[in-house]
């Protein structure tokens, strides 16, 4: 038993530690371009005062369908045409992505990057550490 809790931490301080190493390189700034990973209280607030921002929802169509962030327009980064779809969006505006829990949004930042586009906000634990906006 003790051995069973002695990996399962192991295996949590792993996940942690690659996690926050992949965290420093992707969100590292660069000239002229914007990447931030926020946390859901600094995305609600980041929707509040930038009205223009595209809410990018990257997980299946399934999920989507069972809750999203509104004004959210879903492009499932498991779809083969990815790429080409999201260049449909305006690489000037800033874009909040999001998946369910992080992983996925996190690849699609770095196609985002890859793609060209300037300003990126990402909700660090997605969907699933989401709370609708309650400020007025």
């Amino acid at each position: 038993m003790i051995w069973t809790i002695v990996i399962i931490i192991a295996v949590v301080g792993l996940w942690y530690w690659y996690e926050g190493g992949w965290d420093r390189s992707l969100f590292k700034a660069a000239p002229g371009c914007v990447c931030e990973n926020l946390n859901a209280d600094q995305a609600n607030a980041w929707l509040r005062e930038h009205p223009e921002t595209q809410v990018l929802d990257v997980r299946s169509k399934g999920e989507f369908d069972d809750g999203a962030l509104p004004k959210a327009v879903n492009i499932s980064i498991g779809d083969e045409t990815f790429d080409s779809q999201v260049t449909a969006l305006d690489k000037k505006k800033p874009v909040l992505v999001y998946c369910a829990g992080g992983f996925r949004s996190r690849k699609a930042v770095a196609k985002l990057k890859g793609l060209g586009f300037k300003n990126i906000q990402h909700i660090h634990r997605g969907y699933m550490s989401w709370k609708p906006d309650t400020q007025s």
